[in-house]
């Protein structure tokens, strides 16, 4: 995981598109979901968990890729001033919105829409990443349940 969030941030030096969702959450898991892959071993498993392994790293990748989704959504605007979009062309294309709507910013019902559909992605992972934290040694899960309910 850390060799893929390396690449990640490297791919932030030659890609500013990301033509569907799939593409985007490669990025998404090599920037972020790496983070939580790699937190899993420092934060331990609790002895008593009945989790298996790869559910409690599934987690900890989701919130990854929650976390990661909830900063695109955040930061469009700033990203768009730097001439990138890290939203799927394909769904925004879908929206009836375009490369030129983003940079203009303006926000239209077109916008809105689209933006409600995103944040609900965001929250699916979420949903999936709080199924893992209670599974998280006992001193790691007050910090992992604050990252997660205040991001």
């Amino acid at each position: 995981p850390f060799r893929d969030m390396i690449e990640g941030m490297r791919s932030d030096l030659r890609k500013t598109r990301y033509n569907n969702f799939d593409e985007l959450y490669m990025y998404c898991y090599y920037v972020a979901g790496t983070v939580g892959l790699m937190s899993v071993p420092v934060m331990g498993i609790a002895p008593e968990s009945k989790a298996t392994t790869e559910s409690v790293y599934s987690a900890a990748l989701a919130l990854g890729i929650a976390n990661q989704l909830t900063n695109i959504l955040r930061d469009v605007g700033e990203d768009a001033r730097r001439g990138r979009i890290y939203l799927p062309q394909d769904e925004l294309a879908q929206a009836g919105l375009s490369d030129e709507d983003i940079f203009k910013g303006v926000v239209t019902n077109r916008w809105r829409n689209f933006m409600k559909r995103q944040i609900k992605r965001a929250r699916m992972f979420f949903e999936e990443a709080e199924r893992g934290v209670n599974e998280l040694s006992q001193a790691s899960r007050w910090p992992v349940w604050a990252s997660l309910l205040l991001y």
